[in-house]
């Protein structure tokens, strides 16, 4: 019984080293990946046809996630084949994470939770990523972040500003927001280590 239990495995890393291995500039073939995710859910399958369209093949693939490095303006970009449902501002699933370097003060933290529960803030790092599934909505998450870290905008406005942006590109009209950045990544000096305890 151990054998076989170990056999998908067994085969699944030999499948990731042959990938790699074949793959120009350490990233996997797009075939292999496209073969491997042929039975994931069809919303995460739409996603990755787009990101593969737009970034080419990602550099790693498990049985659960596929990751691009550095596929500007992101500093990566992660789709799962486990979504999370999310209801704001209407009912979708959650299935594309996408980081990049930011840094938000501490006292900022619960003004940035009460917007939007999908953008993630990991301090320790000095990251800051959006969980959607359009890079679409993860430009728009990530920018209205931007501004209420910056006390550009409230929680509240940024949660208006949001479903509103979302009713504009459902309509036919791409807001700037949802096109691409609208400010400047941060490039260092991101990280907070923090301080040890006296």
């Amino acid at each position: 019984m151990r054998k076989v239990a170990l056999l998908p495995v067994l085969l699944a890393a030999a499948w990731s080293f042959a990938a790699a291995a074949d793959a120009p500039s350490g990233k996997l073939d797009a075939a292999a990946v496209t073969s491997m995710t042929a039975s994931w859910p069809d919303v995460t399958k739409e996603v990755i046809k787009k990101t593969i369209a737009k970034y080419g093949a990602p550099h790693e693939a498990t049985a659960s996630m596929l990751v691009w490095h550095n596929n500007a303006p992101w500093k990566r970009t992660i789709i799962y084949k486990q979504s999370v449902p999310h209801d704001f501002p209407m009912a979708h699933v959650d299935v594309m994470q996408q980081f990049i370097d930011f840094r938000v003060k501490p006292d900022k933290y619960d003004d940035m939770a009460q917007y939007d529960g999908s953008v993630v803030l990991e301090r320790t790092n000095g990251e800051m990523s959006a969980r959607c599934d359009k890079e679409e909505a993860n430009f728009l998450a990530i920018n209205l972040a931007h501004d209420v870290a910056h006390g550009k905008k409230t929680p509240a406005a940024a949660r208006k500003f949001y479903a509103d942006a979302i009713k504009q590109s459902m309509a036919g009209t791409m807001p700037p927001y949802m096109q691409k950045l609208q400010f400047s990544v941060p490039s260092a000096n991101t990280a907070d280590k923090d301080m040890p305890t006296k």
